[in-house]
């Protein structure tokens, strides 16, 4: 693999980079940290972290308190009387049918599986980025192919012209040579145009402009056959992974709706406070207190006898969204074994698409000088020394492009397999984002005042200075405001 992907760096020199060039590794590092696609996931694990917490509140005491001022307007019998109320009650649950419990089982089940769903994106995502540097790269050196093939079809028609003004060559010769150069000139447009595409989506994708880029590092060792690959895939492909813990969360769902038909037991606890505000006379006789206290002890069941079918509904809709879960696992091994399959067949096709476009390359290389000979002596005409320069573009073309599809079509085969994410990678450059830091730091937490700061983006935006609006800044979404603000 090293040695395949040193020989398929030769070409693209035509776009080599100086020391200070940036490297595929800087690009994943930006992606990592900046790109929203990555850092709106993470804020979804967040909300899913959140999930827990609220799960284990439903088994936790609850305390509430009350408090009023009464005035009686109107009494009969007895004067009008006012009074200060307040209280305090106790609930704690003490058997539930056993729905708080599934439900925190469900909600740590759905953290794992998030956690899962967020290495698949970086894979996707790292994907994105590796094919964006790796298209800049391709469509620079194609780009710089076709300039120099212009160069050289302009020198072959001002040498056309010269002899055709000597009688040494035909009309039909210039003719043959100025539209050769005119298609020339066409493909280079073309692909000028091809790869301002291709920065822009790295842009887009990696979070700033593409500046010099080196060749990329040689990719990990690959799998020999394919059917090694798969099995490789079906153990650790995030998205297989995330779609069987979700089943998994889906089978507590079916408990927690079966709980709906079990008793519930609680401890419950009272408080009460009356203050008469000096009317305990006029509405009780003499001597009545102007202040009362009670508090008060107990257990309380509830037993649900009928329901109206409501539990029995609620048990086959979380049945038949498990089933849904099931039938989308299925589908989704079945994507990962096709991607698999389909990245290896590709990776190997491309290997072997890079040997046989090397040797038309080195071939018509050589059939090139032998026309430009040949036409010295006349035994070669102007349109086969043409047609020799075209062709000689057409495979290093095509040479730039297999070997672009080996390096895109190697990495997506490491994100089937599960090993295109940050950790598996191996990017330095500052710690890793870690989603058990704000698991550990919510899961458990039990005090209803505690809050995060507003949110605000962690990705970078990529407007360039020149395309900001002439009237002002683009609205955005500010913290706390639901709508566009300027």
């Amino acid at each position: 693999m090293t040695r395949s992907i040193a020989t398929a760096l030769a070409l693209l020199a035509l776009a080599a980079a100086p020391a200070a060039a940036d490297t595929l590794r800087e690009a994943l590092l930006s992606t990592y940290s900046a790109n929203p696609t990555i850092t709106a996931q993470r804020q979804a694990l967040r909300s899913t972290d959140a999930n827990v917490a609220i799960a284990r509140a439903a088994g936790r005491p609850q305390v509430s308190a009350t408090a009023g001022v009464n005035q009686d307007l109107t009494q009969t019998g007895g004067g009008n009387g006012r009074n200060l109320s307040a209280g305090i009650d106790v609930s704690y649950p003490l058997f539930n049918g056993g729905s708080v419990r599934n439900n925190v089982r469900a909600a740590e089940t759905r953290v794992d599986a998030g956690r899962y769903t967020l290495k698949a994106v970086e894979g996707d995502t790292f994907v994105d980025a590796v094919t964006a540097y790796m298209d800049v790269i391709r469509d620079r050196a194609i780009v710089a192919l076709n300039a120099n093939n212009v160069d050289v079809l302009g020198t072959n028609l001002r040498a056309t012209s010269d002899r055709f003004k000597i009688g040494d060559l035909t009309r039909t010769d210039v003719a043959q040579s100025q539209a050769r150069l005119d298609l020339g000139r066409s493909q280079l447009v073309t692909a000028q145009g091809r790869l301002t595409g291709s920065e822009e989506n790295y842009r887009r994708v990696i979070g700033h402009e593409p500046g010099m880029l080196s060749p990329p590092p040689p990719l990990p060792p690959l799998p020999a056959t394919a059917d090694e690959a798969v099995q490789i895939s079906l153990v650790s492909n995030p998205d297989l992974v995330a779609i069987t813990r979700s089943a998994r969360a889906a089978g507590y769902d079916i408990r927690i709706a079966r709980a709906g038909r079990l008793p519930t037991i609680s401890a419950v606890g009272s408080g009460r406070y009356t203050n008469y505000l000096g009317t305990a006379d006029n509405q009780f006789g003499p001597f009545a207190p102007n202040t009362q206290t009670s508090t008060g002890v107990g257990v309380q069941a509830r037993l649900p006898l009928y329901q109206g079918g409501l539990p029995a509904a609620r048990i086959r809709q979380a049945q038949a969204i498990e089933g849904q879960i099931l039938e989308q696992a299925v589908g989704t091994e079945r994507a990962v074994v096709a991607t698999t399959r389909s990245s290896f067949a590709t990776y190997q096709a491309a290997q072997r698409a890079i040997s046989a476009n090397q040797s038309a390359v080195d071939a018509n290389t050589l059939a090139l000088q032998g026309a430009r000979a040949e036409r010295t002596v006349g035994t070669r005409t102007v349109l086969d020394v043409l047609n020799a320069e075209q062709e000689l573009l057409n495979s290093q073309v095509l040479l730039v492009t297999a070997r672009h599809d080996t390096y895109v079509a190697g990495f997506q085969l490491l994100n089937a397999m599960g090993q295109a994410q940050a950790d598996t990678l191996g990017l330095d450059g500052g710690p890793l984002y870690d989603p058990l830091g704000n698991y550990r730091r919510v899961a458990g937490n039990k005090n209803d005042w505690a809050n995060d700061r507003d949110p605000v983006a962690v990705a970078t935006r990529t407007v360039r200075a020149s395309e900001m609006p002439v009237s002002g800044p683009p609205a955005q979404v500010q913290p706390g405001v639901t709508g566009p603000t300027r």
